[in-house]
Parts: C-alpha cells; structure tokens; sequence
C-alpha cells in the first residue's frame, strides 16, 4: 500500500459492464485494493478491469446461495479489515473518498451506511422516495454478510444479490457525502433489469405473504433504522390492492416526484409498470405454480411451495 492509497478493498460485481466500468474503476482508484468479480463477461470488461489493474476473479454461480457477493466476501483474500462494494454504475466522489479515510479510523464503528444519489435520463431524481436512499456499503468484512431471504431458486434474477441488505455485527455510521448512481447503458437495459428485478421481488412478497420469518435477515422494524423501517412498511405495502396505482400516486405526488421534471414522470410511469410486473408474476407463483400456462390437473398436483419454478424477467 503506497502513502496515498486509503486501506480499503473495493469489491465491484460485474457482468457485462464495459460502459460503466471506466468511470467506476477511476472513481475508486483511491483504494489501496480493487477487485472486480466477473460472471464471464462477453464485451471487453476484463481487458478493461485488467488495463486498470485492478483484480479480475471469476465467479461461476451453481444456483444456490451464496450469491456473487457473499462468495465474494467469504472467498476472496482482502489485505484490508474494511471493504467498500460498489456497483459498475455507481462512482465514489473524492470528498466522500476523504471522509472514508477518517471514518474506518474510528474504533467505535464497525460499518457505515453511503447516501446514493439516483441520476436519470440526466437528471438527479431528488424526490419520489428516491433520497436519501442509504446502502450499507462500507464494513468491515469480518463482521457483515448479506441477508438470505430464501430466493435463490428463482430463476432469471442473476447470480448477484438484488436488493438484500448487510447484517452486520457491532456498530454502524452515517457518511455525509454521496455516492453518484449513473448508468451509461440505456432504457432497455433499465427495463430489462427491472424485469428481473420483479421475479426477485415477487417470491420475496410470497415469503411475506405465507409468513416466511426474519431469521438471518436484518429484520423489519417501525422503530429501527431507516432500512429497517423500509422492511416494516413492505410488510404492509404487499397486502394492499390497486399498487401499480398507489405506487405512482405515492412517487408522483405524495413524495414529490412530479419536481423532478419530465424524468420524475418517466421514472414514476416505469416504477409503476414495475409494480404491475411484480403483482402478475406473484399471482402466477401463488395461483399457477409458477408456470405461464399448466393444466388444472397438473396444478393439482404442483408443489404449493414452487421457489425453482419462477418464470421471467429482469432487474433493479
């Protein structure tokens, strides 16, 4: 580690990424370590990992959890305590590189959350519920592990965690300054994402729904921390009727989203379109056993808990 490094190990999962990884990688060049964990991409991202000299390693998923980034945490060899995970489209700004630096010298915390700021068709998407928007993204890698909440045989979501957050042990923080989230790739990409994204989101509902505990996950509380209560309000958000509806008068209106321009209405119609994906998939996990089209004496005799039969989709 050089005098201007800070000790940190970055871990980027990527597939894919040869748009977004450039900007990524120089937005992280500050860290004393940078590993870039691949799912064997078919565009240049490792010539491009490897002309930054960063670390490539491959990750070669089998189906089952762990995941991209908890293999990641429990294979990988860090020489640092404190790992910081960042996705292609996400970047570091210096002063949040500078803040870092100070906040993993205080003994007292053992994680700390990042504020990310969401940038769509050019602009920075301030209301809708979309900031602040805190990701627990710095740790020390010891103590955290992504939360299991019983996904994994659901198909077309990826090999990588989706929306799963950090359980960690010990204290954590707040950091004041940003990270940015801008994707270079384009609509097709964030519509094609969001399609896996609603398979994901739609077994988490079912495990909701049939009363799937909290064991192993960061738990869901009124009174707890901001993802926390997050969790609580979901509890309540998937039983209710009309959510493409609600959830574009809640972005649009009731959050504010309309003050974010042509690109707030944009990204409140998608988010909507979104929730309606996520309710026929969940209607077709809970009332066809996960299968686009079955006979009714085959239904019969499906297993009501189909996990590895979800059919569809795309992402975040």
């Amino acid at each position: 580690m050089t005098s201007s490094k800070i000790p940190v190990s970055v871990l980027i999962p990527a597939k894919n990424e040869e748009q977004n990884l450039p900007a990524c990688l120089e937005s992280v060049a500050r860290a004393d370590e940078i590993f870039v964990v691949d799912s064997q991409s078919s565009d240049r991202s490792a010539e491009i990992v490897e002309s930054y000299g960063a670390n490539l390693v491959q990750f070669y998923f089998n189906g089952t959890w762990p995941k991209k980034k908890n293999w990641s945490l429990d294979n990988l060899a860090f020489r640092n305590d404190w790992v910081l995970i960042v996705d292609c489209d996400e970047r570091i700004i210096p002063e949040l590189w500078d803040e870092i630096a100070i906040a993993i010298q205080d003994p007292n915390y053992n994680g700390y959350y990042l504020n990310r700021r969401v940038f769509f068709l050019g602009k920075w998407i301030r209301h809708g519920g979309k900031y602040p928007d805190w990701n627990l993204r710095l740790f020390k890698h010891k103590e955290g592990r992504y939360e299991n909440l019983k996904t994994e045989g659901v198909r077309n979501t990826g090999d990588n965690e989706v929306h799963e957050h950090v359980v960690l042990s010990g204290n954590v923080g707040y950091l004041k300054n940003d990270m940015l989230h801008e994707d270079f790739r384009d609509l097709f990409h964030w519509i094609e994402r969001h399609n896996r994204y609603s398979n994901w989101e739609a077994r988490v509902h079912y495990n909701l729904l049939t009363g799937q505990g909290d064991s192993g996950t960061i738990g869901a509380s009124l009174f707890g921390d901001a993802v926390q209560r997050k969790r609580f309000l979901k509890k309540i958000w998937v039983r209710l009727p009309f959510k493409p509806l609600l959830r574009f008068i809640l972005f649009y209106f009731i959050q504010l989203g309309f003050l974010d321009g042509k690109a707030g209405y944009i990204y409140g119609r998608l988010l909507s379109q979104y929730e309606y994906q996520i309710g026929v998939k969940l209607y077709e996990l809970k009332d066809c056993g996960g299968q686009l089209n079955v006979t009714q004496k085959k239904l019969e005799n499906t297993n009501p808990q189909p996990v590895a039969q979800v059919d569809s989709a795309s992402s975040s």
